[in-house]
């Protein structure tokens, strides 16, 4: 009796032993990205294999080791197996509504595609909260689809990337269509050139629209201020009919003016049809860009062609108020926007990013 119990008792010893010191399986590893290279570019979302990890960048990043900087996110372990040559496999974990999530989170939603979380959030719906979450080209490659006829950069798939929820007035056709009244936007310099400039001018776009959803300015109690009754011309539509319109929210009665005559419009007497023609909108967005330096040194415009970088076009726009420390969280997000927004269009960000 004693022996058969010793006996027992050793093969649960050796079953312990087992349970303990067997390696776990890896078959439900997720596969490693390509091996993270110090002198590689990574821009938001992009993702790499570091000590037997996965790693996906928030932002724009070279030579910042994974794991010792908060531009990374730790997706977990991987297997050790490399995909020949990219940039991160499509085996994200699926969404899970209620489970927290921290910056750089990428999962797959039930509609198929992928996201990736712009802020930590309690498991909000990826195609609800876009402040929180952003499209994710999975793997981290940009779509590959060429800019269509006429030249312009950005194809429409990548427009309705950067915008899923944008309001149906802000057509891709009303934007094409303004590109003949300034050539040489997004059309000057390098493909990298051209693409930076595209990307800077939707990043802006994008940030005084609320994702290209508001077509006017939301608080009409402004409304009335936007007349300047010294400009020989006057308000000739009324008191309070210069508000903000448009995709960069075109407003005062001397913008109008100037604007109007700069396009052969006569905006001053009705400053609507900006908020009634998609075209005319674009234009006036279009015109603010490659004509007006704001509260900054230059246009926007010729700060993305002469090298002097995405932040002087936020000084050319808004700089008065959000450069120099003045709103640093509404220049981060002009910034995520255009981190994200290059990453569609397959180029990188260049230097000089904040104001």
């Amino acid at each position: 009796m004693r022996q058969r119990v010793l006996a027992l008792f050793a093969a649960m010893v050796s079953a312990i032993a087992l349970a303990v010191f067997l390696p776990a399986s890896t078959a439900s590893a997720a596969t490693c990205a390509a091996g993270w290279n110090a002198s590689t570019v990574y821009t938001g979302g992009n993702t790499a294999s570091y000590n037997g990890h996965n790693w996906s960048a928030k932002w724009w990043t070279q030579g910042e080791t994974p794991g010792t900087t908060d531009v990374w996110a730790d997706q977990g372990s991987c297997d050790g197996s490399t995909p020949g040559g990219g940039s991160g496999a499509c085996d994200y974990p699926a969404w899970v509504a209620g489970r927290a999530y921290v910056t750089g989170n990428i999962v797959k939603y039930t509609d198929g595609k992928f996201y990736i979380a712009e802020h930590d959030n309690p498991g909000y719906d990826p195609v609800i909260s876009t402040w929180y979450w952003e499209p994710y080209t999975c793997g981290g490659t940009p779509p590959t689809d060429p800019p269509p006829a006429g030249g312009f950069v950005v194809s429409e798939s990548q427009f309705n990337q950067m915008f899923p929820s944008r309001n149906s007035f802000y057509t891709y056709s009303g934007l094409t269509a303004a590109l003949s009244a300034y050539p040489g936007f997004a059309n000057s310099g390098s493909d990298t050139v051209k693409r930076q400039e595209a990307a800077a001018f939707l990043a802006n776009v994008s940030h005084e629209t609320g994702g290209l959803v508001h077509i006017v300015e939301q608080n009409t109690a402004n409304y009335p201020h936007y007349c300047d009754p010294n400009q020989p011309y006057g308000c000739p539509a009324g008191q309070a009919a210069y508000y903000g319109r448009g995709p960069i929210q075109l407003s005062w009665n001397f913008n109008y003016k100037a604007a109007g005559d700069a396009l052969g419009i006569n905006l001053l007497a009705d400053p609507w049809r900006v908020e009634r023609e998609s075209a005319v909108a674009w234009k006036t967005g279009l015109w603010y860009w490659n004509t007006q330096t704001g509260p900054g040194t230059m246009t926007p415009h010729n700060a993305m062609v002469n090298g002097r970088g995405f932040g002087e076009t936020i000084r050319s726009i808004n700089g008065s108020l959000e450069c120099n420390g003045g709103n640093p969280g509404q220049v981060q997000s002009r910034i995520n926007n255009y981190q994200r927004f290059v990453q569609i269009l397959g180029t990188t960000p260049g230097s000089n990013l904040s104001c």
